[in-house]
């Protein structure tokens, strides 16, 4: 997901402090392992939780493949270093079909998150994994910010991301096509830790992220919730790092 830098006019005279976007597409490119975040399944609180070292939301997954689209609208946080830390933080936002059980392909859209100090910046972008991810131009976000991010699969090796800007009336999109064919069957709604040469960035105090009007449209036309998703959290050097609750239509991540 190749990046480019978006930042409000009060926040350019220090954004200097933030990845340049040269650095921001480095780490876009070194982005390969995005989907593979290794869960495993535990218990909490009755309800049955995956930890993942980069993941956190909801999976939807259905085996055989019917997932056409997935879309939810979410307010775009104030991200902060955690309590204690310095220098470069970072989180990314979206919506996606496949990377849980089907790892050959991702179609997937969102939003990252940059703060370093008292600055904050952030990307969209969009990716068909395995191909690179890209940039978007011609949108830009602020703290507070209503944003809907959405990815409709056509077919298995065709289809569209888009990202509105709820708030600033903008919204870009991008009609994409594949020789990685989708398997249809995870829908995600994701908080994640992303990777950068290797390794994990250091991962933003993102807040709440709560995505809501979060639904996936099947083959048949039908509209899901993620209720009966599968939750994910981020546990890292055995340190839980989200708590996640799924609803009708929402799921909510939370920076613990």
């Amino acid at each position: 997901m190749l990046f480019s830098s978006l930042f409000s006019a009060s926040l350019l005279a220090s954004a200097l402090a933030l990845p340049s976007s040269k650095e921001r597409f480095d780490a876009r490119v070194a982005r390969r392992a995005a989907g593979t975040h290794l869960s495993h399944p535990r218990i909490s609180n009755g309800t049955d939780v995956q930890y993942s070292s980069n993941w956190a939301g909801g999976v939807l997954s259905a085996a055989g493949g019917t997932w056409k689209s997935v879309t939810a609208t979410f307010t775009v946080p104030t991200p902060k270093e955690p309590a204690g830390a310095s220098g470069t933080h970072a989180a990314s936002v979206w919506v996606g079909i496949d990377g849980d059980t089907c790892g050959t392909a991702i179609l997937q859209t969102g939003i990252d998150l940059y703060v370093s100090g008292t600055s904050v910046g952030f990307d969209a972008w969009y990716e068909w994994y395995p191909d690179y991810a890209y940039d978007f131009s011609g949108i830009s976000f602020g703290p507070g910010d209503s944003v809907t991010v959405t990815v409709t699969a056509s077919s298995k090796t065709t289809g569209t991301a888009v990202v509105t800007n709820n708030s600033r009336h903008q919204s870009v999109s991008k009609a994409l096509s594949s020789s990685a064919s989708l398997c249809e069957q995870d829908a995600e709604w994701i908080v994640e830790d992303f990777s950068e040469s290797g390794g994990l960035v250091p991962f933003a105090n993102f807040g709440t992220v709560t995505f809501t009007g979060a639904s996936a449209t099947n083959a048949a036309g039908g509209h899901v919730g993620p209720a009966g998703a599968n939750a994910i959290d981020i546990e890292q050097n055995g340190q839980v790092l989200t708590s996640v609750q799924l609803g009708a239509s929402t799921v909510t991540v939370t920076y613990v």
